[in-house]
């Protein structure tokens, strides 16, 4: 069984609906604090859940990025253990150095928190073999820094080795401007790093794992992390 660390940061506020959905597709969770410097025995993922680590002081997941417990994540990651970081945990995930690049302000400079459609660039990782390729998902995002910006060599490596993992789009399908919410190169909404193992993405996958909620895209990462194919 799946074993998940979640970790808490002070500003953190979205660690109980991803420990929910862990839970609903079968996994064990526990709760790490952002003060502890190991993880527990036997953790086979982390995740750095979304919110407002430290009061979004400095830059978004900066000070988070060096909090005691990501050198234990860091090891966990080298070693080939997986990493999650949704949203704030993205920004986190980037800030740490576990993943390239850095989130910025919206283009729009405007908090946005909405239905938004993405288009599943790979469908043979961990976090994603229960979707299929160019599957488009229904899913929500709420992020005022969410602008994916690398370097020219940094975005050409992420494309050519195929380490974008979603990008926003039409309900089509289509990659259009129109369908980019925060300004984000190549309309980019989440990258692996280059094990796949460790995935950051901006949109909320753990809203949308109930038709209660509006919605069930969401679950399909989490049933992927349990081992569950399309």
């Amino acid at each position: 069984m799946l074993k998940a660390a979640v970790v808490t940061f002070p500003g953190s506020n979205r660690e109980g609906d991803v420990a929910r959905a862990l839970r609903q597709a079968g996994a064990t969770v526990v709760s790490v604090w952002h003060a502890d410097t190991a993880l527990p025995a036997g953790t086979h993922l982390v995740v750095l859940p979304g919110g407002f680590s430290y009061g979004d002081y400095l830059r978004t997941g900066a000070i988070a990025g060096r909090a005691n417990i990501m050198d234990a994540t860091r090891a966990h990651a080298a070693r080939g253990g997986l990493v999650l970081g949704i949203c704030n945990g993205f920004q986190i995930a980037c800030e740490a150095g576990l993943l390239p690049g850095i989130l910025m302000r919206n283009a729009g400079l405007k908090f946005v928190c909405r239905r938004q459609h993405l288009t599943v660039e790979r469908a043979d990782t961990p976090y994603a073999r229960a979707y299929a390729k160019g599957q488009v998902l229904d899913v929500c995002i709420a992020h005022g820094e969410g602008n994916y910006v690398a370097d020219v060599e940094t975005l050409a490596r992420l494309e050519g080795e195929g380490l974008v993992a979603f990008r926003y789009c039409e309900a089509d399908g289509q990659v259009t401007a129109a369908a980019n919410p925060n300004g984000s190169l190549n309309n980019i909404a989440g990258i692996y790093s280059p094990g796949l193992n460790v995935l950051g993405l901006m949109p909320h996958p753990e809203n949308l794992i109930d038709s209660l909620t509006g919605g069930t895209d969401g679950l399909g990462m989490f049933e992927s992390l349990m081992g569950r194919a399309a």
